[in-house]
């Protein structure tokens, strides 16, 4: 198995096609068997042509990607200009299949997981998902797939490098489409291990939902969530109350029945807002009674320690075998926007793994398992890494 990445700024698509394509062949000696293509707003005026000449170039058997608003390749990420982000593999003994969704593809509950199974070749897949942030209901993918293949690792993001419906692009083998979903099946010889990096850290105590309806959370341990945060802004430093402000989420458990829990435990979600009268709080998740749930907060400090701790366990789990290659996908909402610099969240994973070929790009969400289930994060960094079985 053998992995490459490479990026471009030339101003040209054709330009930046053969500067990537010189680069991955001379890396890999042979014509890879899958190519993942991320292409800056830059190249718009020809993506209806970018997985054809790729295609061409580089001999590839398969060729899926998307749109982005910045690129990532190696320790580098290019958030603005022209960039094009290749990554490239050869990937003997294993099976690739992939396919496009419409929305209205995902049949209700268990009679989509079974059209999966004939989709994807090989048993215990793994997945790749790329989807338009505007027409695809990618959660509702991610339910079928988690329930038709359980252990199953999935990675993604949603495309971004457009602002409305029909501007972000979307690549398989030769073709592109403006919506729907572009899912990737690897199975055989191939390990994939997944990780997300919520960029978050606990704030006050653990508490039980109270009452709560749909998304809307009307009591904490018996307060209103209001009081509790009340009382959490009178407690807190000026920084965290700075924070409160602008970057406070909700966190919801995601081990039921632990006594205790400890960051990284907790699928984080947006507080979307509150209702002064009630004291109620409206979250991005729908919640219910019992559940356990703590306020979160993010900035840049938090991130950065988050995912060296991510990435110290991944590290863990690898034993001693480094990965081949490896995909980022990473938030609009990170980047040098967050750090101040380019490149940290690409130089930390090619730092603590190795040094692995890595691509990826800057998403409007990113697809990433929380205690083994797929969900669409914001303000996260996903990675998958990949390996030749042991």
């Amino acid at each position: 198995m053998q992995w490459s990445s490479a990026l471009s700024t030339a101003a040209t698509t054709e330009d930046a096609v053969e500067a990537v394509a010189t680069t991955l062949l001379d890396a890999l000696g042979a014509a890879p068997d899958l190519v993942f293509v991320f292409a800056s707003d830059a190249h718009r005026i020809a993506y209806d042509r970018l997985p054809g000449l790729l295609a061409e170039r580089l001999g590839a058997g398969l060729v899926l990607g998307c749109s982005a608003s910045g690129v990532i390749a190696d320790a580098r990420e290019v958030e603005e200009g022209a960039a094009l982000a290749v990554t490239a593999a050869c990937l003997p003994g294993v099976e690739l299949s992939a396919w496009r969704l419409e929305a209205g593809d995902l049949a209700p509950g268990s009679a989509h997981s079974a059209q999966l199974t004939t989709l994807a070749a090989g048993p215990r897949p793994h997945f790749v998902v790329l989807a338009d942030p505007f027409s695809f209901p990618t959660e509702r993918l991610l339910r079928s797939i988690e329930q038709g293949f359980a252990g199953s690792v999935v990675s993604g993001g949603l495309a971004s490098g457009g602002a409305a419906p029909g501007e972000c692009a979307l690549f398989l083998d030769r073709r592109h489409w403006y919506s729907g979903a572009v899912v990737l099946a690897l199975s055989g010889a191939i390990e994939v291990l997944g990780a997300v990096a919520q960029g978050c850290r606990p704030v006050g105590e653990p508490m039980f939902v109270s009452a709560c309806a749909g998304n809307r959370l009307d009591g904490l341990d018996g307060r209103s969530p209001l009081a509790v945060l009340d009382d959490l802004f009178a407690q807190a430093d000026a920084h965290d109350r700075s924070l409160m402000r602008h970057s406070l989420f909700l966190g919801l458990a995601m081990r039921p029945g632990a006594s205790r829990h400890v960051q990284g435990d907790f699928l984080v979600r947006n507080v979307i807002g509150g209702d002064p009268a009630s004291g109620a709080l409206w979250i991005g998740a729908e919640l219910r009674e019992h559940q356990v749930v703590q306020f979160q907060l993010r900035d840049r400090e938090t991130s950065r320690a988050d995912l060296e701790r991510v990435l110290d366990r991944l590290a863990g789990e690898l034993a001693g075998r480094p990965p081949s290659g490896g995909l980022l996908f990473s938030c609009t909402g990170r980047g040098a926007g967050l750090y101040g610099v380019p490149g940290h969240d690409a130089g930390a994973c090619r730092a603590q793994l190795g040094g692995l070929p890595l691509g990826g790009f800057f998403c409007n969400g990113e697809i990433g398992q929380v205690e083994g289930q797929p969900f669409v994060h914001g303000y996260t960094s996903a990675l998958a890494v990949f390996r030749a079985p042991g």
